[in-house]
């Protein structure tokens, strides 16, 4: 997410880093690399001019001219900018005793994926959601929300083919009342393009059923494209949040650092991942600490916490076993990508290779350990030459792979009895209260 965007801001600032004092070209040409980083990323013109002039104005107000520390100054400048540019505090939609949403956008967008993610996220917190397939030309997008609706638990009302607004609402009216719903999720249709015809049908629809909230689902990888479609809609339906997909692909921060600015609407949800869990609300300060290189401690947290994981107490290093990496590994996954997890710790972000972590190779591991016994998981000390084949023929791995990796666990924890003594021993003991 935001990679090349967020080498580039990083780069800039660390040619600061370590000088004393800076003149006013220094501050101009670190300036100038902001603007082209922006540019590069598809940020919006007008929103990355702005942008740079905020931060040459704040740094100047906070005298980065006479200070000693110029980088710390500029870093902490462009984090504010940033964040205030991503929407400033984290904004959600308003929720009453009963809700109509719409979920608006075009074909391709994530949209009707945002729909069942988003039931599956209110039903997390005690709503009672209700999905409505509401295309009326495209029986296949009606039956890719049936779909996910079951995989998510949540029950979807599909609108027939020509299906007027009246009679939507009706049905949609009764199915509400007499399943109890108290969150209807209307997916709208969507098209490959912005047309008239499309606009139109939106417009009447809103104005049968009244949604509370209209929410656009862009698409983060289209960049300035997504802010054309930004404008449409609002102009032709009226929209109050926005929600960002594919935010975990190769967007280059565009459309998110320019949506915001461009729409005044506040962006409501992130879509980090493919998976159902795969949507978060959106933290402008996070996102902005995240594409700094300062990690994003608070988002980790909450994932450990969700996923159950604090209330576990980390064995000494004498006691690690096999069995105890895999129960980790396993627990990892549930927090997300290994790549993912390790750029929110502070400072491990520019210690990991352009393509991050590679998971296969994680996989690899995994599959290595399932392939043991658990004597042997127990105690890897009895691995001897025909086992280790046998490990490594299971694993679909070679056995020099699986003594590379015996080799790093055992020096592992011989690191770890090392550091016993400090404070929150592994991962999960960072977050422990």
């Amino acid at each position: 997410m935001f990679g090349q965007l967020s080498a580039r801001l990083q780069e800039a600032i660390d040619r600061l880093r370590g000088r004393g004092r800076i003149g006013e070209e220094d501050l101009k040409a670190t300036l100038r690399e902001i603007r082209r980083a922006l540019m590069d990323a598809d940020v919006n013109l007008e929103v990355a001019r702005e942008f740079v002039e905020k931060v040459r104005e704040r740094a100047l107000g906070q005298k980065v001219l006479e200070s000693l520390t110029p980088a710390q100054v500029i870093l902490a400048t462009v984090y504010e900018a940033l964040k205030e540019s991503l929407g400033g505090e984290v904004r959600q939609p308003l929720l009453k005793d009963k809700n109509l949403w719409f979920l608006v956008g075009l074909q391709g967008s994530g949209k009707t994926t945002t729909a069942a993610k988003l039931a599956l996220y209110y039903k997390g917190k005690g709503r009672r959601p209700l999905l409505v397939a509401a295309d009326t030309q495209r029986p296949a997008a009606r039956e890719q929300l049936r779909l996910l609706g079951e995989k998510v638990g949540v029950p979807v009302l599909e609108v027939r083919d020509g299906e007027t607004p009246e009679s939507i609402r009706r049905r949609v009216e009764e199915e509400a009342r007499l399943g109890a719903r108290d969150l209807i999720l209307v997916d709208t249709a969507g098209r490959l393009q912005i047309d008239e015809p499309l606009m139109e049908e939106l417009a009447r629809l809103k104005a049968v059923l009244k949604p509370d909230e209209v929410l656009l689902v862009l698409d983060a990888m289209t960049g300035q494209e997504a802010l054309s479609v930004a404008r449409a809609f609002d102009e032709k339906v009226g929209v109050s949040g926005l929600v960002l997909t594919k935010l975990d692909g190769d967007a280059r921060g565009g459309a998110a650092l320019s949506a915001r600015h461009v729409t005044g609407k506040p962006i409501y949800f992130a879509g980090v991942s493919e998976r159902p869990e795969g949507l978060e609300p959106f933290y402008p300060d996070r996102l902005a600490s995240r594409i700094l290189g300062m990690g994003d401690v608070a988002t980790l947290a909450e994932r450990v916490r969700e996923a159950g994981l604090e209330a576990e107490v980390p064995k000494a290093a004498k006691e690690l076993t096999l069995e105890d990496f895999l129960k980790q590994m396993q627990n990892l996954k549930r927090l997300g990508s290994f790549s993912e997890v390790l750029r929110m710790l502070p400072g491990v972000d520019k210690a990991l290779p352009p393509g991050g972590v590679d998971d296969r190779a994680l996989k690899r591991l995994e599959a290595m350990v399932l392939s043991m016994t658990p004597e042997e998981r127990q105690n890897p000390r009895i691995l001897n030459a025909s086992r280790r084949k046998r490990i490594a023929k299971g694993s679909g791995t070679t056995v020099q792979e699986l003594n590379r990796f015996i080799k790093a666990f055992e020096e592992t924890k011989a690191l770890m009895k090392s550091l016993e003594k400090r404070k929150g021993r592994g991962l999960m003991g960072m977050f422990r209260r």
